[in-house]
């Protein structure tokens, strides 16, 4: 029996994430509603986005200067003009903040972008699927429920605004309901003569009308 209200208890935190907007650029929306107390701590939700899918560190950046949003990414240097195919999954380390009105709910809101794919054949899109996140604490108190919080490998201050060691926590809970998957527009392989064909044509009457007007206009010595 103790075993199961321990089990009751650590479950009693929820995370759900969703994608806000449509196209290639959206916000990703993750809330967090702990099963406990957390005042005085630092709550955060360790994202791992796959490589079709990713935060922009120059737009990062600027949301931070401004107090829009904190967060950290492992890598911090990434290559925002890659194809999924080239790409590499990173880590986004979100700090949220508490809500007003309710002391254990917590929230934060980072936009991302969806990378280009290669053409798939006979479907218009790709499925890029998020995992739930990871809950993180870094408490002062310390005065977690050892059986619903261990200590997790972050090697990251409490806060983006400092820079001294601290030590998170993870927990056991319960995933978002519905796992958040990203659509992204794709083009047909069934396509590929035909687009490759019309760029030719295209590319040489372009050149053309470029040299032909080079050749009335121009001036040569």
């Amino acid at each position: 029996c103790v075993t199961l209200d321990v089990q009751a208890a650590c479950r009693d935190t929820t995370v759900t994430q969703e994608l806000l907007k449509e196209g290639f650029h959206r916000d990703l929306l993750v809330k967090v509603e702990l099963g406990e107390d957390a005042g005085g701590c630092a709550v955060a939700a360790q994202v791992r986005l796959p490589p079709g899918i990713y935060v922009d560190p120059y737009e990062l950046a600027t949301l931070q200067q401004h107090n829009l949003t904190k967060a950290v990414l492992f890598p911090d240097v990434i290559d925002v003009e890659a194809p999924e195919y080239l790409a590499r999954g990173v880590v986004l380390l979100l700090f949220l903040e508490p809500e007003a009105r309710r002391s254990r709910c917590f929230r934060a809101t980072v936009p991302v972008h969806a990378r280009y794919h290669r053409p798939a054949e006979g479907t218009w899109e790709a499925l890029v699927a998020l995992g739930s996140p990871e809950v993180l604490l870094c408490c002062c108190h310390g005065h977690l429920s050892a059986e619903c919080w261990e200590p997790a490998e972050v090697d990251t201050p409490c806060s983006s605004d400092t820079t001294s060691p601290c030590q998170w926590y993870s927990t056991k809970h319960r995933p978002a309901s519905e796992e958040s998957v990203l659509r992204v527009p794709v083009g047909l392989r069934e396509h590929s003569s035909l687009v490759c064909a019309l760029t030719l044509l295209t590319t040489g009457l372009c050149s053309g009308l470029i040299l032909a007007a080079a050749c009335k206009y121009g001036h040569f010595s």
